[in-house]
């Protein structure tokens, strides 16, 4: 107050204080605009840089600065008033100012986590973006409880009683809440261990799950069905069943049985070595996997071979433009030798003609 005095001495007289608050907003106002344009104008010339850390920092600290300054100049207000005017509100100021500049440091180091978090997974192949995220959670989730904590004791609350009274709620929480703990714990073991990502195709042998993961929560993850239905899934289902994740198949196999007639056996092995021949020579196959063809079993209506290989691509539609490519090349293959295809057909074989003697 004296400082103030000093700088406006000016001002006097019964309704001074009026002019003293006047000013000190005004002060205020200019500061806030003047941080501002600093900081947009700091903000444009770090965007030219080769680094992108630095415009990070200063995008999370725009707006909790601009709080501070009108936290501080409310506060220097406040006091005027209070030494004024002796109103009791206005003895909450400091208090206020204080737990607002703790909130504005809190606001400050969130943003810094998310930009942190958006920096870290835009380039880098090494950091998954959900290990990340999972990661920045967590880190949010310490930095709020943290501040509420100091908060707390800046109100003149006692922590180590908070503390205290929160291990005995947390035990009567976890028994009333082990359903929505487990399916935290659940999303943690799932963002840890990875078995899938957004994106990904999954199914559950145990249960009637498959679809593309939409979402993966805290506490679900969204499942969105061939039929374009969501599902719904607790997250902690994971921990106890099998999940096959298709979408990391490196390759798609091709196993299928064809029958040839029995009147074409003679041509079985030629047919055989052929398809083998097509099979290795085709662009969309890969050689370097498990490739056969072998004549397989004497059937009811046929003699039968298989082919077995994997395709280059995983994609599904891809895929049945490949298989539908290579079963009419081994139909073609069929024909160019003759034989034929066998369908189902029973054949029944007589006994001599027996002559009836007329008399």
């Amino acid at each position: 107050m004296n400082n103030i005095d000093n700088w406006l001495p000016w001002l006097d007289g019964e309704w001074a204080w009026v002019g003293r608050v006047f000013v000190v907003v005004l002060a205020t106002a200019f500061v806030s605009f003047f941080v501002k344009i600093l900081l947009a104008k700091m903000l444009a010339r770090l965007e030219a840089t080769s680094t992108h850390w630095d415009e990070v920092i200063v995008q999370a600290a725009r707006r909790p600065i601009t709080w501070v300054v009108w936290l501080q100049g409310l506060d220097i207000a406040a006091e005027i008033v209070f030494a004024q005017t002796h109103n009791p509100i206005f003895s909450y100021a400091d208090p206020i100012r204080k737990v607002g500049v703790l909130v504005c440091i809190t606001w400050f180091v969130l943003g810094l986590t998310r930009g942190a978090e958006r920096e870290l997974t835009r380039n880098s192949e090494h950091i998954d973006l959900h290990t990340a995220e999972a990661v920045g959670k967590l880190v949010r989730l310490a930095v709020i409880i943290t501040a509420a904590l100091v908060i707390l004791q800046t109100l003149g609350f006692s922590v180590s009683g908070v503390l205290a009274m929160g291990g005995i709620g947390g035990i009567a929480v976890g028994f009333a809440a082990k359903d929505l703990l487990a399916n935290f714990f659940g999303a943690f073991i799932v963002y840890l261990d990875r078995p899938f990502m957004v994106g990904d195709w999954i199914r559950s042998p145990d249960r009637s799950i498959e679809g593309t993961v939409e979402k993966i929560g805290w506490r679900l993850t969204v499942i969105r069905d061939f039929q374009l239905r969501p599902i719904y899934v607790p997250n902690s289902v994971f921990t106890s069943i099998i999940v096959e994740n298709p979408s990391r198949m490196t390759n798609r196999r091709i196993y299928e049985t064809i029958g040839l007639r029995y009147s074409d056996l003679t041509s079985m092995d030629k047919v055989v070595s052929e398809v083998e021949a097509m099979l290795r020579e085709h662009p969309e196959i890969d050689t370097a996997k498990t490739l056969m063809v072998n004549f397989d079993e004497f059937a009811d209506s046929s003699v039968d071979f298989f082919i077995y290989c994997f395709t280059k691509t995983t994609q599904w539609v891809k895929f049945h433009g490949v298989k539908q490519d290579i079963m009419l090349r081994i139909a073609a293959i069929i024909e160019a030798n003759h034989a034929e295809i066998a369908f189902p057909t029973s054949t029944i074989h007589l006994a001599d003609t027996i002559s009836v003697n007329q008399d």
